[in-house]
Protein backbone atom coordinates (compact mmCIF):
# COMPACT_ATOMS: atom_id res chain seq x y z
CA UNK A 1 0.00 0.00 0.00
CA UNK A 2 1.29 3.42 -0.92
CA UNK A 3 0.79 5.39 2.31
CA UNK A 4 1.33 8.63 0.45
CA UNK A 5 -2.26 8.23 -0.80
CA UNK A 6 -3.35 9.22 2.72
CA UNK A 7 -1.71 12.66 2.56
CA UNK A 8 -4.29 15.40 2.93
CA UNK A 9 -3.57 17.09 -0.39
CA UNK A 10 -3.84 13.77 -2.25
CA UNK A 11 -7.17 12.99 -0.57
CA UNK A 12 -8.45 16.45 -1.46
CA UNK A 13 -7.47 15.92 -5.10
CA UNK A 14 -9.23 12.53 -5.15
CA UNK A 15 -12.42 14.00 -3.68
CA UNK A 16 -12.33 16.93 -6.10
CA UNK A 17 -12.22 14.54 -9.06
CA UNK A 18 -14.91 12.04 -8.05
CA UNK A 19 -17.05 13.09 -11.02
CA UNK A 20 -14.22 13.52 -13.49
CA UNK A 21 -13.93 11.56 -16.74
CA UNK A 22 -11.50 8.85 -15.64
CA UNK A 23 -10.29 8.16 -19.18
CA UNK A 24 -9.29 11.81 -19.53
CA UNK A 25 -7.81 11.86 -16.03
CA UNK A 26 -5.60 8.85 -16.79
CA UNK A 27 -4.02 10.80 -19.67
CA UNK A 28 -2.89 13.53 -17.29
CA UNK A 29 0.27 13.58 -15.24
CA UNK A 30 -0.15 13.12 -11.52
CA UNK A 31 0.32 16.39 -9.59
CA UNK A 32 2.17 14.38 -6.92
CA UNK A 33 5.65 12.90 -7.21
CA UNK A 34 4.94 10.02 -4.83
CA UNK A 35 1.44 9.00 -6.03
CA UNK A 36 0.75 7.94 -9.62
CA UNK A 37 -2.30 8.98 -11.58
CA UNK A 38 -3.25 5.29 -11.80
CA UNK A 39 -3.33 5.07 -7.97
CA UNK A 40 -5.46 8.21 -7.81
CA UNK A 41 -7.95 6.85 -10.35
CA UNK A 42 -8.16 3.56 -8.47
CA UNK A 43 -9.15 5.43 -5.30
CA UNK A 44 -11.85 7.28 -7.23
CA UNK A 45 -13.15 3.97 -8.61
CA UNK A 46 -13.10 2.51 -5.11
CA UNK A 47 -15.17 5.34 -3.69
CA UNK A 48 -17.72 4.93 -6.48
CA UNK A 49 -18.02 1.21 -5.85
CA UNK A 50 -18.24 1.78 -2.10
CA UNK A 51 -21.07 4.29 -2.45
CA UNK A 52 -23.30 1.51 -3.79
CA UNK A 53 -21.78 -1.69 -2.42
CA UNK A 54 -20.32 -0.89 1.02
CA UNK A 55 -21.05 2.73 1.97
CA UNK A 56 -19.70 2.24 5.51
CA UNK A 57 -16.22 2.61 3.95
CA UNK A 58 -16.88 6.16 2.77
CA UNK A 59 -14.72 7.75 5.46
CA UNK A 60 -11.59 9.87 5.34
CA UNK A 61 -8.45 7.74 5.44
CA UNK A 62 -10.00 4.63 3.87
CA UNK A 63 -7.87 3.10 1.10
CA UNK A 64 -9.31 1.03 -1.74
CA UNK A 65 -7.53 -1.91 -3.42
CA UNK A 66 -7.39 -3.05 -7.05
CA UNK A 67 -10.61 -3.33 -9.06
CA UNK A 68 -10.76 -7.14 -8.93
CA UNK A 69 -10.70 -7.08 -5.11
CA UNK A 70 -13.58 -4.62 -5.12
CA UNK A 71 -15.61 -6.78 -7.49
CA UNK A 72 -15.00 -9.97 -5.52
CA UNK A 73 -15.94 -8.46 -2.16
CA UNK A 74 -19.31 -9.11 -0.58
CA UNK A 75 -21.74 -6.24 -0.38
CA UNK A 76 -22.44 -4.58 2.94
CA UNK A 77 -26.05 -5.82 2.81
CA UNK A 78 -25.15 -9.51 2.40
CA UNK A 79 -22.38 -9.21 5.01
CA UNK A 80 -24.82 -7.78 7.55
CA UNK A 81 -27.19 -10.69 6.86
CA UNK A 82 -24.41 -13.17 7.58
CA UNK A 83 -23.43 -11.34 10.77
CA UNK A 84 -26.77 -12.25 12.34
CA UNK A 85 -26.15 -15.98 11.90
CA UNK A 86 -23.12 -16.47 14.15
CA UNK A 87 -21.71 -15.53 17.55
CA UNK A 88 -19.08 -16.77 19.96
CA UNK A 89 -15.66 -16.02 21.46
CA UNK A 90 -13.27 -16.45 18.51
CA UNK A 91 -13.74 -15.92 14.78
CA UNK A 92 -11.34 -16.40 11.87
CA UNK A 93 -11.65 -15.45 8.21
CA UNK A 94 -9.19 -17.56 6.24
CA UNK A 95 -9.59 -15.56 3.00
CA UNK A 96 -10.15 -12.03 4.23
CA UNK A 97 -9.83 -10.12 0.93
CA UNK A 98 -11.08 -6.58 1.51
CA UNK A 99 -12.48 -7.72 4.86
CA UNK A 100 -16.13 -6.76 4.32
CA UNK A 101 -17.49 -10.11 5.50
CA UNK A 102 -15.00 -10.30 8.37
CA UNK A 103 -15.89 -6.79 9.54
CA UNK A 104 -19.55 -7.68 10.00
CA UNK A 105 -19.38 -11.41 10.75
CA UNK A 106 -16.99 -10.78 13.65
CA UNK A 107 -19.28 -8.26 15.39
CA UNK A 108 -20.48 -10.91 17.84
CA UNK A 109 -16.98 -12.20 18.68
CA UNK A 110 -14.32 -10.84 21.04
CA UNK A 111 -11.31 -12.34 19.20
CA UNK A 112 -10.95 -11.80 15.45
CA UNK A 113 -8.27 -13.17 13.11
CA UNK A 114 -7.83 -12.41 9.40
CA UNK A 115 -5.64 -14.47 7.07
CA UNK A 116 -4.64 -13.04 3.69
CA UNK A 117 -1.84 -14.07 1.32
CA UNK A 118 -1.78 -10.70 -0.48
CA UNK A 119 0.41 -8.50 1.76
CA UNK A 120 -0.63 -5.23 0.12
CA UNK A 121 -4.31 -6.06 0.46
CA UNK A 122 -3.89 -7.06 4.09
CA UNK A 123 -2.13 -3.76 4.83
CA UNK A 124 -5.06 -1.91 3.28
CA UNK A 125 -7.54 -3.84 5.42
CA UNK A 126 -5.53 -3.17 8.58
CA UNK A 127 -5.42 0.54 7.75
CA UNK A 128 -9.17 0.62 7.11
CA UNK A 129 -10.02 -1.23 10.32
CA UNK A 130 -7.88 1.22 12.29
CA UNK A 131 -9.84 4.09 10.72
CA UNK A 132 -13.11 2.34 11.62
CA UNK A 133 -11.98 1.60 15.17
CA UNK A 134 -12.15 -2.16 14.63
CA UNK A 135 -9.59 -4.47 16.21
CA UNK A 136 -8.27 -7.70 14.75
CA UNK A 137 -5.22 -9.89 14.34
CA UNK A 138 -3.84 -9.66 10.79
CA UNK A 139 -1.73 -12.55 9.49
CA UNK A 140 0.01 -12.46 6.12
CA UNK A 141 0.15 -16.11 5.13
CA UNK A 142 -1.19 -18.62 2.64
CA UNK A 143 -4.28 -20.36 3.97
CA UNK A 144 -2.78 -23.81 3.47
CA UNK A 145 0.39 -22.87 5.39
CA UNK A 146 -1.65 -21.43 8.23
CA UNK A 147 -3.74 -24.61 8.50
CA UNK A 148 -0.60 -26.77 8.54
CA UNK A 149 0.92 -24.75 11.39
CA UNK A 150 -2.17 -23.79 13.37
CA UNK A 151 -2.69 -25.11 16.92
CA UNK A 152 -5.69 -22.92 17.86
CA UNK A 153 -9.41 -23.67 17.79
CA UNK A 154 -12.11 -21.19 16.78
CA UNK A 155 -15.83 -20.96 17.40
CA UNK A 156 -16.46 -20.06 13.75
CA UNK A 157 -14.29 -20.38 10.64
CA UNK A 158 -15.29 -18.46 7.53
CA UNK A 159 -13.83 -18.59 4.03
CA UNK A 160 -14.64 -17.39 0.55
CA UNK A 161 -12.50 -19.48 -1.83
CA UNK A 162 -11.13 -17.92 -5.02
CA UNK A 163 -13.34 -18.91 -7.95
CA UNK A 164 -10.88 -18.31 -10.77
CA UNK A 165 -8.14 -20.59 -12.11
CA UNK A 166 -4.59 -19.64 -13.07
CA UNK A 167 -5.90 -18.29 -16.39
CA UNK A 168 -8.51 -16.06 -14.65
CA UNK A 169 -11.35 -18.29 -15.86
CA UNK A 170 -14.30 -18.82 -13.50
CA UNK A 171 -14.55 -22.23 -11.82
CA UNK A 172 -17.33 -23.70 -9.69
CA UNK A 173 -16.55 -27.25 -8.56
CA UNK A 174 -15.17 -27.46 -5.03
CA UNK A 175 -12.03 -29.29 -6.12
CA UNK A 176 -11.24 -26.48 -8.60
CA UNK A 177 -11.49 -23.67 -6.05
CA UNK A 178 -8.53 -22.16 -4.25
CA UNK A 179 -8.28 -23.65 -1.70
CA UNK A 180 -9.66 -27.05 -2.67
CA UNK A 181 -12.52 -27.44 -0.17
CA UNK A 182 -12.61 -31.23 -0.46
CA UNK A 183 -8.95 -31.44 0.56
CA UNK A 184 -9.18 -29.18 3.62
CA UNK A 185 -12.70 -29.96 4.91
CA UNK A 186 -11.50 -32.42 7.57
CA UNK A 187 -8.75 -30.08 8.74
CA UNK A 188 -11.15 -27.14 9.00
CA UNK A 189 -13.51 -29.17 11.19
CA UNK A 190 -10.62 -30.18 13.43
CA UNK A 191 -10.20 -26.48 14.35
CA UNK A 192 -13.87 -25.55 14.69
CA UNK A 193 -17.31 -27.05 15.07
CA UNK A 194 -18.78 -24.51 12.66
CA UNK A 195 -17.36 -23.70 9.24
CA UNK A 196 -19.12 -21.29 6.87
CA UNK A 197 -18.14 -21.26 3.20
CA UNK A 198 -19.34 -18.71 0.65
CA UNK A 199 -19.76 -20.16 -2.85
CA UNK A 200 -20.83 -19.08 -6.32
CA UNK A 201 -24.58 -18.64 -6.94
CA UNK A 202 -24.14 -20.94 -9.94
CA UNK A 203 -23.06 -24.00 -7.94
CA UNK A 204 -25.40 -27.01 -7.94
CA UNK A 205 -26.95 -27.76 -4.54
CA UNK A 206 -27.34 -31.51 -5.13
CA UNK A 207 -23.67 -31.68 -6.06
CA UNK A 208 -22.73 -29.90 -2.81
CA UNK A 209 -24.73 -32.32 -0.69
CA UNK A 210 -23.26 -35.32 -2.53
CA UNK A 211 -19.61 -34.34 -1.91
CA UNK A 212 -19.81 -32.68 1.52
CA UNK A 213 -21.40 -35.01 4.11
CA UNK A 214 -20.92 -32.45 6.92
CA UNK A 215 -23.34 -29.82 5.55
CA UNK A 216 -26.14 -29.05 8.01
CA UNK A 217 -27.40 -25.76 6.54
CA UNK A 218 -27.56 -24.04 3.15
CA UNK A 219 -28.53 -20.39 2.66
CA UNK A 220 -29.37 -19.14 -0.83
CA UNK A 221 -28.89 -15.38 -0.55
CA UNK A 222 -30.41 -13.03 -3.12
CA UNK A 223 -30.34 -9.23 -3.08
CA UNK A 224 -33.28 -7.52 -4.82
CA UNK A 225 -34.07 -10.84 -6.51
CA UNK A 226 -30.54 -11.47 -7.84
CA UNK A 227 -28.92 -14.52 -6.25
CA UNK A 228 -25.55 -13.32 -4.95
CA UNK A 229 -24.11 -16.24 -3.02
CA UNK A 230 -24.62 -19.71 -1.63
CA UNK A 231 -23.59 -20.20 2.00
CA UNK A 232 -22.90 -23.67 3.30
CA UNK A 233 -22.50 -24.48 6.99
CA UNK A 234 -20.41 -27.49 8.04
CA UNK A 235 -20.34 -29.21 11.42
CA UNK A 236 -18.41 -32.20 12.76
CA UNK A 237 -21.55 -33.28 14.63
CA UNK A 238 -23.76 -35.92 13.04
CA UNK A 239 -25.98 -34.34 10.37
CA UNK A 240 -29.52 -35.74 10.38
CA UNK A 241 -31.11 -33.21 8.03
CA UNK A 242 -30.03 -30.19 6.00
CA UNK A 243 -32.05 -27.03 6.57
CA UNK A 244 -32.22 -24.61 3.63
CA UNK A 245 -33.11 -20.93 3.73
CA UNK A 246 -34.13 -18.93 0.64
CA UNK A 247 -33.45 -15.26 1.38
CA UNK A 248 -34.28 -12.25 -0.80
CA UNK A 249 -32.74 -9.20 0.88
CA UNK A 250 -34.26 -5.72 0.48
CA UNK A 251 -37.47 -7.18 -0.95
CA UNK A 252 -39.69 -7.29 2.10
CA UNK A 253 -40.35 -10.95 1.33
CA UNK A 254 -40.26 -13.63 4.04
CA UNK A 255 -37.50 -16.22 4.24
CA UNK A 256 -38.62 -19.59 2.88
CA UNK A 257 -37.24 -22.49 4.92
CA UNK A 258 -37.36 -26.19 4.08
CA UNK A 259 -35.47 -29.43 4.59
CA UNK A 260 -33.27 -30.51 1.71
CA UNK A 261 -34.79 -33.53 0.00
CA UNK A 262 -38.42 -32.81 0.93
CA UNK A 263 -39.11 -31.68 -2.64
CA UNK A 264 -38.89 -35.29 -3.82
CA UNK A 265 -41.81 -36.36 -1.60
CA UNK A 266 -44.38 -33.80 -2.81
CA UNK A 267 -47.18 -35.14 -5.06
CA UNK A 268 -47.27 -33.46 -8.47
CA UNK A 269 -50.50 -32.01 -9.86
CA UNK A 270 -51.08 -29.29 -12.45
CA UNK A 271 -53.97 -26.86 -12.98
CA UNK A 272 -55.26 -24.08 -15.21
CA UNK A 273 -54.76 -20.41 -14.16
CA UNK A 274 -57.18 -18.91 -11.66
CA UNK A 275 -57.50 -15.32 -10.43
CA UNK A 276 -54.02 -14.88 -8.95
CA UNK A 277 -50.60 -15.85 -10.32
CA UNK A 278 -47.55 -16.31 -8.08
CA UNK A 279 -43.99 -15.89 -9.34
CA UNK A 280 -41.37 -17.23 -6.86
CA UNK A 281 -38.27 -15.18 -6.20
CA UNK A 282 -34.98 -16.31 -7.69
CA UNK A 283 -33.64 -17.73 -4.43
CA UNK A 284 -36.51 -20.24 -4.43
CA UNK A 285 -36.00 -21.02 -8.11
CA UNK A 286 -32.30 -21.65 -7.40
CA UNK A 287 -33.30 -24.03 -4.59
CA UNK A 288 -35.45 -26.03 -7.02
CA UNK A 289 -38.37 -26.31 -4.56
CA UNK A 290 -40.88 -26.10 -7.40
CA UNK A 291 -43.51 -28.38 -5.88
CA UNK A 292 -42.73 -27.81 -2.21
CA UNK A 293 -43.50 -24.07 -2.48
CA UNK A 294 -46.87 -25.01 -3.95
CA UNK A 295 -47.68 -27.37 -1.08
CA UNK A 296 -46.47 -24.97 1.64
CA UNK A 297 -48.77 -22.15 0.46
CA UNK A 298 -51.68 -24.23 -0.80
CA UNK A 299 -51.14 -23.12 -4.40
CA UNK A 300 -51.69 -24.88 -7.72
CA UNK A 301 -48.86 -25.30 -10.22
CA UNK A 302 -49.56 -24.63 -13.89
CA UNK A 303 -47.25 -27.16 -15.57
CA UNK A 304 -44.31 -29.42 -14.74
CA UNK A 305 -41.89 -26.98 -16.42
CA UNK A 306 -43.78 -23.76 -15.66
CA UNK A 307 -42.76 -22.51 -12.24
CA UNK A 308 -45.84 -20.35 -11.84
CA UNK A 309 -48.61 -20.95 -9.34
CA UNK A 310 -52.25 -19.95 -9.03
CA UNK A 311 -55.16 -19.58 -6.61
CA UNK A 312 -58.69 -18.19 -6.53
CA UNK A 313 -58.12 -16.19 -3.35
CA UNK A 314 -54.96 -14.20 -2.70
CA UNK A 315 -52.47 -15.90 -0.37
CA UNK A 316 -50.47 -13.44 1.76
CA UNK A 317 -46.80 -13.81 2.68
CA UNK A 318 -45.67 -15.45 -0.57
CA UNK A 319 -41.92 -15.04 -1.21
CA UNK A 320 -42.18 -13.56 -4.66
CA UNK A 321 -44.46 -11.50 -6.89
CA UNK A 322 -48.27 -11.89 -6.87
CA UNK A 323 -50.40 -10.66 -9.78
CA UNK A 324 -54.14 -10.63 -10.37
CA UNK A 325 -54.59 -11.79 -13.98
CA UNK A 326 -56.98 -12.79 -16.73
CA UNK A 327 -56.42 -15.04 -19.72
CA UNK A 328 -56.39 -13.20 -23.06
CA UNK A 329 -56.04 -14.11 -26.73
CA UNK A 330 -53.13 -12.83 -28.79
CA UNK A 331 -55.52 -10.74 -30.94
CA UNK A 332 -56.38 -8.74 -27.80
CA UNK A 333 -52.82 -7.41 -27.54
CA UNK A 334 -52.69 -3.86 -28.87
CA UNK A 335 -49.66 -2.85 -30.92
CA UNK A 336 -47.39 -0.22 -29.35
CA UNK A 337 -48.98 -0.83 -25.95
CA UNK A 338 -46.62 -0.85 -22.96
CA UNK A 339 -46.15 -3.88 -20.71
CA UNK A 340 -43.62 -5.68 -18.58
CA UNK A 341 -43.10 -8.95 -20.45
CA UNK A 342 -42.59 -12.25 -18.59
CA UNK A 343 -41.83 -15.43 -20.53
CA UNK A 344 -41.91 -18.72 -18.57
CA UNK A 345 -41.73 -22.08 -20.36
CA UNK A 346 -42.65 -20.37 -23.62
CA UNK A 347 -40.94 -20.69 -27.04
CA UNK A 348 -40.22 -16.95 -27.40
CA UNK A 349 -38.01 -14.78 -25.21
CA UNK A 350 -39.29 -11.37 -23.99
CA UNK A 351 -37.35 -9.48 -26.70
CA UNK A 352 -38.81 -11.74 -29.39
CA UNK A 353 -42.31 -11.28 -27.97
CA UNK A 354 -41.97 -7.49 -28.00
CA UNK A 355 -40.82 -7.58 -31.61
CA UNK A 356 -43.59 -9.96 -32.73
CA UNK A 357 -46.41 -7.94 -31.16
CA UNK A 358 -44.87 -4.48 -31.53
CA UNK A 359 -44.85 -3.83 -27.80
CA UNK A 360 -43.08 -1.24 -25.65
CA UNK A 361 -41.31 -2.33 -22.49
CA UNK A 362 -42.20 -0.96 -19.07
CA UNK A 363 -45.25 0.55 -17.45
CA UNK A 364 -47.23 -0.91 -14.57
CA UNK A 365 -48.98 -3.79 -16.33
CA UNK A 366 -47.69 -7.30 -17.05
CA UNK A 367 -48.12 -9.77 -19.89
CA UNK A 368 -47.15 -13.34 -19.01
CA UNK A 369 -46.48 -15.75 -21.88
CA UNK A 370 -46.39 -19.28 -20.52
CA UNK A 371 -47.85 -22.79 -20.63
CA UNK A 372 -50.44 -24.57 -18.55
CA UNK A 373 -51.15 -28.28 -18.76
CA UNK A 374 -53.47 -27.57 -21.74
CA UNK A 375 -50.88 -25.63 -23.74
CA UNK A 376 -49.62 -22.11 -24.43
CA UNK A 377 -51.49 -19.22 -22.78
CA UNK A 378 -51.18 -15.45 -22.35
CA UNK A 379 -52.04 -13.82 -19.03
CA UNK A 380 -52.60 -10.09 -18.51
CA UNK A 381 -52.40 -8.40 -15.13
CA UNK A 382 -55.50 -6.44 -14.06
Amino acid sequence: MNKNILHQEVQQYINANLNADLHVLLLKKSPFNDVSIQEIVQQIKGKKVASKKFPFLLKEGIVFPAQLNLEQSSSEVTAIYKSNLVKGESFIDLTSGLGIDAYYLSRNFSKVTLIEQNADLLEIVENNWNILGKEGRFIHQKLEDFLDQNKETFDTIYLDPARRDDHKNKVFLLEDLSPNILEIEEKLLSFSNEVIIKLSPLIDLKYLVSVLPNIFRIDIVALKNEVKEILIFLSKNEVKEIVCHCVNLESGEPIFTFNFGDEENVPKEYFEPERFIYIPNNAILKAGTFNLISEKFGLKKLHSNTHLYTSIKKIEGFPGRVLEVQIIESKQIKKKSQHNIISKNYPLKPEEIKKKYGLKDGGEGYLIFTQSKKGKIILKSI
